[in-house]
């Protein structure tokens, strides 16, 4: 059994390594060929509606995914096969009358998601989802495919499949190159179909790779007898639908994010710049800091053990506070040097830097109640107490739409500004620090209902000691690079970075330790 466990989490480690890698490479190949441009814009307003379905429905711990592997589990390979056709059958027919909708109504969608984008990212947004309609069905597939997979312990391929899509748009992209297809007028349409078309033939393979490995497994039954509902049927339905709501209203913020910065030409593209940077070493620490205390808490809840899970909160509140502090810090200081060596070639102009520079640097302040709020969210649905999250999830997206109005204006000319003020896309991530802000203090203080008691002096204490270190260390890391701003060439910039992120870890470790804020030893063999 141990065995079994090692190779499994190896499989599913090793195959999401390599999907993040090649996710990596692939936003590098966009960077370089669309930079913060109109076409990429369009493909991101585009892709809203398709890749909400792929994430939500088609993603690994989707509600697909995690309602299927519940149901198909314990049946054998005919009952299994029988039930996924089946169930395949209705969620196609359904996401295909939604593609067709959306293929329909594709130009008011894009009016509806982005009013004050311009003419032509409109046009280029609305021709894009056209071409992105057919991935809304096969998101369903894909999603249950999952499933069926890790049913039958097949991890790997789930692993690996979304690295797909990434090294298909990579192709794509190479073949554009070699065959010199500009952006001029000549060829312009070809170009702005670039990143749809590939993320089709992307999803595409995936589904046929799926198919095929289904059908290796003994769960591909093309020829089954039609019926209305069975009762594992009925049982993975309603699993699915209010996991999706679930799963789908933090996906709502994205929409209303997107939706304020239609007033800001590349703001969608530095969003998506920006992001991707934040959540690499946000999903690192999500895994190795929570994923590994929401099992203790769910066995020190079940045996009653109230001070315990208390004592390993506070622990985890502290170690999130301790590492994010640290990236704010790494990310403020580093900003420049980061964004140059990641994007900096091609389309992606020093224009361009700059614009993502100031969304990186607008992430990196939210990032400790991004976790926190993480770490508390998953804190109340390891203790089985889920009704506070869901409302104050919902509340989010009222505050969200406030913030995102008082601090960046309405996109809709019929309405007024809410402020004199005006912080353009930056105000879109401040909106949602601010929110997080909220939503943390809520949910911190209405732990006293459930009998944990959260020293929050005590921890304020702490966390402003961190911040110190961090403030310290970025001035004096800060000061260095400006001894060495001499070094313009892409190798001198990447020796800085190595160096002065060693030299900030070490400054930062000292200093913490110094302010007794530091017990990472805890971890240390587990490292």
């Amino acid at each position: 059994m141990h065995s079994f466990l090692k190779n499994n989490v190896f499989s599913i480690s090793f195959g999401t390594s390599l999907s993040k890698l090649a996710g990596c490479v692939r936003q590098i190949f966009i960077a370089a060929a669309f930079g913060v441009g109109i076409t990429y814009d369009a493909f991101n307003y585009a892709y809203i509606i398709p890749g909400f379905l792929l994430i939500i429905i088609g993603g690994i711990n989707g509600p697909l995914h995690n309602a299927v592997v519940a149901v198909l589990t314990p049946l054998n390979k005919r009952d299994g096969g029988i039930v996924l056709t089946r169930v395949s059958a209705k969620v196609s027919i359904f996401l295909l009358g939604l593609a067709i909708l959306t293929y329909l109504n594709s130009s008011f969608l894009i009016e509806l998601l982005a009013p004050n984008l311009s003419y032509e990212a409109k046009s280029i947004a609305a021709h894009q989802l056209r071409i992105l309609t057919p991935c809304i069905p096969l998101s369903g597939f894909i999603g249950l495919s999952f499933g069926a997979l890790n049913s039958r312990k097949k991890f790997f391929i789930s692993s690996i499949s979304p690295a797909i899509t990434s090294i298909t748009t990579i192709i794509f992209i190479l073949f554009s190159w070699i065959f010199n297809q500009e952006n001029t007028s000549s060829n312009l349409l070809t170009y702005t179909e670039l990143l749809a078309s590939a993320t089709l033939t992307g999803t595409f393979i995936q589904f046929v790779v799926q198919i095929w490995e289904i059908n290796k497994i003994g769960l591909l039954r093309l020829r089954t007898q039609f019926q209305l509902f069975g009762n594992e049927e009925k049982r993975i339905f309603k699993l699915i639908f209010p996991a999706s709501i679930s799963s789908g209203l933090s996906q709502i913020n994205v929409f209303i994010d997107m939706f304020f910065a239609s007033s800001f030409q590349g703001a969608a593209s530095g969003l998506a710049y920006g992001n991707f940077l934040i959540q690499a070493p946000l999903g690192i620490l999500s895994n190795s800091l929570i994923l590994p205390l929401l099992p203790k808490f769910s066995t020190l809840r079940s045996y009653k053990d109230t001070r315990g899970l208390q004592n390993k909160l506070i622990s985890g509140i502290e170690y999130c506070f301790l590492t994010t502090i640290f990236l704010t810090g790494f990310f403020l200081t580093f900003h420049n040097q980061i964004v140059q060596l990641v994007f900096q070639r091609g389309a992606f102009d020093y224009l361009a830097v700059l614009k993502v520079k100031n969304i990186l640097l607008a992430y990196a302040f939210g990032m400790p109640f991004y976790l926190y709020r993480d770490l508390l969210v998953r804190t109340y649905y390891s203790i089985e107490k889920t009704k506070l999250p869901f409302k104050l999830s919902l509340a989010g997206i009222m505050f969200n739409i406030f913030f995102d109005w008082f601090l960046v204006g309405a996109p809709i000319r019929n309405f007024g500004n809410l402020s004199p003020y005006n912080f353009g896309v930056v105000g879109i991530i401040l909106s949602s620090v601010i929110v997080n802000f909220i939503v943390c203090t809520f949910l911190s203080f209405n732990l006293r209902n459930e009998d944990i008691h959260l020293p929050n002096l005590n921890l304020l204490k702490k966390i402003s000691l961190m911040s110190l270190a961090a403030l310290i260390d970025s001035t004096l890391c800060f000061t260095i690079l400006k001894i060495t701003k001499n070094f313009n060439s892409n190798l001198g910039e990447f020796l800085i970075l190595i160096f002065g992120s060693l030299t900030f870890f070490v400054i930062y470790s000292f200093l913490t330790k110094c302010l007794k804020v530091n017990n990472f030893k805890v971890f240390r063999k587990k490292i």
